[in-house]
């Protein structure tokens, strides 16, 4: 008789989960609690394929026929802990694990992991992209492709954006070299608190899911403390380990790259870069074949990402910055240019302080578009910035920046884009196809 194993949500990850289940011979069991008219489209014929293979599938409930006598059950990231069908597991004594552990389960593949509270899911693409000079490589995890679908290929390594969602549901994940590029308050409500959200990332560094090295920021009092908790630790931003030195990243007393040959601006994405160079280094690539791969690497779109540079100016798509905490990491990336800087959208009503210190420091003149145009502009006014340009569109804040002739214009909205664009990317889109037909 098969085993029974329980699938939470007909999600991208429980698809992939279920799939591989099917194929280790498991007796398969999906629930889900949105109706199927709720289920998005582009899975549909995946939902079809996976139920040809036996798969039996429930939505809108989570009925005890599918929980009873299920081994274990493998959740997607986005259903949270507090949920009811994790609270009926738990009273049954059935064991949930993320998607991520029951691939690692499944494979002899070995997993670079790489978790932050910013920053991963550049260091995840970048790390990929270094390790593929001389490896099969891909991207996994968070950044949107399901481990369970890349197990049963051909890989040298797995390198798997994690999230605190993931970890908090792993036991025997253990990862060959595991990143940790910053601590910082998120997802507070879902964890029950700071703490909480800190041990759930902890577990992939500490017994008996230790990697066999540690990569820790240095410039994070809490890491730096953590550190002492766990074996073989390399820092990254660390004149000992790897940092920056007469303005180049070195690794252990080695030049690697200097800053100016880097795609990537700004001192978060100097320390996504080193994080890339030690994980190539301990995996024993050249240092020309490393330089190389950082100096072809492309930035994510919408995410301080460079368009072009056009009679002296240089444009940076910064689209993906929906609230004032992301436009404060590619604010704070520019130092002595005149920036002008484009924000505005539909506001989330955040605290604004902090992100005015920033626009103090950084930059020459503001362009405010969208609904959030009067609470920004008080605000800006009240911390002491006035040089202030309102305009109503989009391409009308590009033509007016492009006017001042700065060294830089920055797209980094610190809203929401719903109130003139269908999301994040289509305005980032917009911004882009503009600046290059100028």
């Amino acid at each position: 008789m098969k085993e029974k194993i329980l699938v939470l949500g007909l999600s991208k990850s429980g698809l992939a989960a279920a799939g591989l289940a099917l194929n280790k011979g498991y007796d398969v069991y999906i629930t889900e609690s949105k109706g199927i008219n709720e289920i998005r489209e582009e899975f549909k014929p995946l939902i079809e394929e996976i139920k040809s293979k036996g798969a039996k599938i429930e939505c809108g409930i989570h009925s005890e026929e599918f929980i009873n006598g299920s081994s274990f059950a493998i959740t997607s990231p986005g259903i949270p802990p507090k949920s009811g069908i994790f609270q009926k597991l738990t009273e049954k004594n059935i064991k949930i694990i993320s998607e991520i552990e029951f691939a690692y389960l499944n494979t002899k593949t070995p997993f670079i992991a790489i978790t932050g509270t910013n920053g991963k899911t550049t260091t995840t693409a970048l790390v990929s992209h270094i390790l593929s000079k001389d490896f099969s490589a891909p991207v996994c995890g968070n950044i949107g492709v399901p481990p369970c679908s890349l197990v049963e290929e051909e890989h040298d390594f797995l390198v798997c954006e994690v999230s605190s969602f993931q970890a908090q549901m792993t036991e025997k994940f253990r990862a060959k070299i595991a990143c940790w590029t910053n601590f910082t308050p998120d997802h507070i409500d879902w964890h029950g608190g700071l703490e909480n959200y800190f041990k759930a990332k902890a577990k992939l560094f500490l017994p008996p899911q230790e990697p066999d090295f540690a990569v820790l920021n240095a410039k994070d009092e809490k890491l730096k403390e953590f550190a002492k908790e766990c074996n073989n630790v390399i820092f990254f931003d660390d004149s000992d380990d790897c940092g920056i030195i007469d303005d180049c990243i070195v690794y252990k007393g080695e030049k690697i790259i200097a800053l100016k040959d880097c795609p990537l601006v700004g001192h978060h994405n100097y320390q996504n870069i080193m994080c890339g160079i030690i994980i190539a280094k301990l995996l024993g690539m050249k240092t020309e074949d490393i330089r190389e791969r950082i100096m072809t690497f492309k930035a994510p779109e919408h995410r301080l990402e460079k368009v072009r540079v056009m009679d002296g100016i240089t444009f940076f798509n910064d689209s993906k910055a929906t609230n004032p905490e992301a436009s404060i990491v590619a604010i704070d990336s520019f130092n002595n240019q005149d920036v002008a800087l484009i924000l505005g959208g539909r506001d989330k009503n955040t605290d604004l302080t902090e992100m005015c210190d920033s626009i103090n420091k950084h930059i020459k003149t503001v362009l405010l578009i969208g609904e959030a145009t009067e609470r920004f502009e008080k605000n800006l006014l009240k911390n002491g910035f006035s040089n202030i340009i309102k305009e109503h569109t989009l391409e009308e804040a590009v033509d007016k920046a492009i006017s001042l002739k700065p060294d830089v214009v920055l797209l980094s909205p610190a809203c929401a884009s719903f109130d003139m664009f269908k999301s994040y990317e289509h305005r980032g889109e917009v911004f882009k196809d503009y600046v290059l037909s100028k």
